[in-house]
């Protein structure tokens, strides 16, 4: 599983035209999945998610957790992040997971995000076409894939 984490003040989805998931201070959380992703990325990727220290004390540094600062999770599933652009100008999606696989593990991991949390994780439409809106904060933004675990 690959994911970009965003620090927000604020960020909403919608899907044709009508909001279906929207938070305040949080994370947003864009996710993609391969055929070889297990419920073990979603547990070890949640936790390590939701136990970041990527918001600021009272210093100014950053050494607050999600769970600390008790902020909001939107997560979004992107398939788009498993392109391949080694060859041509057209992105291959070869190793993103079809429905079948991606979908249930999707919500197995809103589920282990939402067991970390200990709050609902908002959502965007699986397959669906959706407009991110989003403020980034900081800008705060960090990519972690489950292949590099170690």
């Amino acid at each position: 599983m690959k994911v970009v984490v965003q620090r927000v003040t604020e960020a909403a989805v919608k899907v044709d035209l009508e909001v279906v998931g929207e938070i305040k201070k949080g994370l947003m959380v864009l996710v993609g999945i391969e055929n070889a992703d297990s419920i073990d990325d979603a547990q070890w990727l949640s936790k390590k998610i939701c136990n970041l220290r990527i918001f600021d004390d009272q210093h100014g540094v950053m050494n607050k957790s999600l769970l600390d600062v008790e902020g909001d999770i939107l997560a979004i599933s992107q398939f788009t992040l498993h392109a391949k652009t080694k060859k041509g100008n057209r992105p291959s999606y070869i190793h993103a997971a079809k429905p079948d696989i991606s979908i249930p593990l999707y919500e197995s991991f809103v589920a282990c995000l939402e067991q970390e949390s200990g709050k609902k994780v908002e959502t965007g439409k699986f397959g669906a076409e959706m407009q991110v809106s989003l403020i980034n904060d900081g800008p705060v933004t960090i990519v972690m894939d489950t292949k590099n675990k170690e």
